[in-house]
């Protein structure tokens, strides 16, 4: 029995549930643990060369690993692109989102504004720079620790407008998710795995990875609100 350890962030955690079901009807021999923390202790941890096989965390954060030495040169596979919805409170009203307008009047008169520590919440702060009002809504963000699902700030009343992956609000009790960001302002991470430094199973780490990008996944990844790499 080969066994593979992995780290990976939350924003892929119950994708990666799936994907490694599929994979051990693929490969019974091969024993997938992935570990899912924030992305931001995730990428740490492995910066700090603790022991794992394989690494699944946001492109532009493997590719950091990669010139640091982390993840093996020339590993990293794309697996999946994930955007951006935006959700409120379980029988709160539902303001518009599908115009680029009408969400920025949404965030501009929103109580409490929520987004992660993640990729998409870096990007998400760039925009309110963008339109200009960070310094009209700065005292009304609540930023989520990382680790802390965006939604579950939503359903316990702290947040009154959160943004996160699709994938992170799906199925999350007591919020309503209006839907994805507009296209025009949409914020689309790929979410990618490699191969990390520590591992000696190497090859059987590409062979994990080639499955989980071919199209015997692609089902999967929509489900989880995702789109196949």
């Amino acid at each position: 029995m080969t066994t593979l350890r992995l780290i990976s962030s939350m924003a892929t955690k119950p994708l990666l549930a799936d994907l490694v079901a599929l994979y051990k009807a693929q490969a019974p021999d091969v024993q997938v643990l992935v570990e899912s923390v924030g992305g931001v202790d995730a990428a740490k941890r492995v910066q700090a060369n603790e022991f794992f096989d394989g690494v699944v965390l946001a492109s532009n954060a493997i590719d950091t690993l990669m010139v640091d030495g982390k993840v093996l040169a020339g590993s990293r596979v794309d697996l999946v692109h994930s955007g951006v919805a935006v959700a409120v409170p379980a029988g709160a009203e539902q303001p518009d989102i599908s115009t680029e307008a009408a969400l920025k009047a949404a965030i501009v008169s929103a109580r409490t504004l929520g987004y992660s520590t993640g990729p998409s919440g870096v990007q998400l702060a760039k925009q309110f720079d963008r339109w200009g009002i960070t310094a009209q809504i700065k005292d009304r963000i609540v930023q989520a620790k990382p680790g802390v699902p965006v939604g579950a700030l939503i359903a316990q009343g702290e947040v009154a407008l959160g943004f996160q992956q699709l994938s992170e609000m799906m199925g999350v009790p007591g919020i309503t998710v209006l839907g994805p960001l507009p296209d025009a302002v949409q914020i689309t991470t790929t979410f990618s795995g490699s191969v990390a430094v520590t591992s000696s199973q190497a090859d059987a780490v590409r062979a994990l990875l080639a499955f989980w990008a071919s199209a015997a996944c692609d089902d999967t990844k929509v489900r989880h609100g995702m789109q196949a790499a």
